[in-house]
């Protein structure tokens, strides 16, 4: 135990550091506004089991007024909800809207995102929410919608008291990163032993990214030989791939969170295990865009987390207004490898390396 102990805090240190060279190295620049954004559109509203349709969306120029928007995000502990935050605060300074954030510090923490909206959507005119749990705020959204509209925003959310929606498919982001991994590997081949990291149980986004993940397995031979849950902290995650490492130690692929990438990269570089076991995130943050550029993470899809901030700020907008025309909207589905990582367009997908988190525009 304590050799595991040592390997945890020496990975910690590692991502650290790491996270410190890209911040020093990395120089995305904010995007210049635009006039619209090519967007997915669902009709009727969240119901992903139809295909979309593309749109050119255009965003609100000025608000009306300077409305104020509350905004709930299950955490702050990775690069991903940081990137949707630097679009919800970018795109609210745009429009000319004050905006308050609160995070729930983690998906065990139901109770405490209630009591954060509550709070919060007191003095608000419109609430967004990245939930905690896909059922779990129903009876207080819809208690709050009586008095305002209400946006949801990346995470997948029972639809009760919801005026409009910001996201994508997360069906659609575990079945990407399954059929990336099908391709590699299609039924007839070698198997695989695969180790499955889904993120914490009863979030809004897993049962959804585990049903696309597991369905795109079905016809390849990569079989799922172990499963591990938990919160996407990387303390816990480094916790939780030692324990993997130790009753698996033949397994050829890490696929789950970004945040379990980033702490599977480290501990397999300090075990010296680095050229044994690849590894694939389910979505996208600086870690991963780091390491797959290092050809240490094999793939990772991205959903563009500023551009959602900034759609769900105008969405809210247009809710308050009365102009809302598009109920579920998100960014297309992109995976990307080291074939198309240099393409890029960084300002869609991931803060950049100078924003530190907002609580507060005014």
């Amino acid at each position: 135990m304590a050799m595991i102990s040592r390997t945890r805090h020496q990975c910690l240190n590692l991502l650290t550091a790491a996270c410190l060279a890209l911040g020093s190295g990395h120089s995305a620049v904010a995007a210049e506004a635009v006039t619209s954004w090519k967007l997915n559109a669902w009709e009727p509203p969240f119901d992903y089991s139809r295909r979309p349709t593309v749109i050119d969306y255009q965003p609100v120029a000025k608000a009306a007024k300077p409305w104020r928007i509350c905004a709930s995000y299950p955490h702050l502990k990775d690069s991903y909800w940081v990137s949707v935050n630097y679009g919800m605060v970018e795109q609210a300074r745009s429009a000319g809207v004050k905006l308050t954030v609160v995070e729930a510090g983690g998906y065990p923490n139901l109770e405490r995102q209630i009591e954060q909206i509550r709070t919060c959507s007191a003095n608000a005119d419109a609430l967004i929410v990245g939930t905690v749990s896909y059922e779990g705020l129903t009876p207080t959204i819809r208690e709050i919608a009586k008095r305002m509209p209400v946006i949801a925003a990346v995470n997948d959310i029972d639809d009760a008291g919801i005026a409009a929606k910001s996201g994508v498919s997360w069906e659609e982001m575990g079945q990407s990163i399954g059929a990336y991994l099908a391709r590699l590997h299609p039924t007839g081949s070698m198997p695989v032993s695969v180790a499955w990291f889904p993120g914490p149980k009863g979030a809004g986004w897993v049962k959804f990214v585990e049903a696309g993940f597991r369905g795109a397995l079905e016809h390849s031979s990569a079989n799922i030989a172990a499963v591990k849950w938990g919160d996407t902290g990387v303390e816990i995650q480094l916790l939780l791939i030692e324990e993997l490492l130790e009753a698996n130690p033949d397994i050829d692929y890490i696929v789950g969170s970004a945040p379990t990438a980033d702490a599977a990269v480290s501990i397999l570089r300090a075990q010296g295990r680095a050229n044994h076991v690849q590894i694939l995130a389910d979505y996208f943050t600086h870690g991963t865009f780091r390491e797959i550029n290092r050809g240490k993470v094999v793939a990772a899809p991205t959903d563009s987390p500023p551009l959602q901030g900034r759609i769900a700020i105008d969405q809210a907008i247009r809710a308050i207004e009365g102009t809302l025309r598009y109920r579920h909207v998100g960014p297309p589905v992109e995976v990307i490898d080291r074939t198309n990582v240099q393409s890029l367009d960084l300002e869609r997908s991931l803060a950049p390396a100078w924003f530190k988190p907002t609580f507060e525009v005014q």
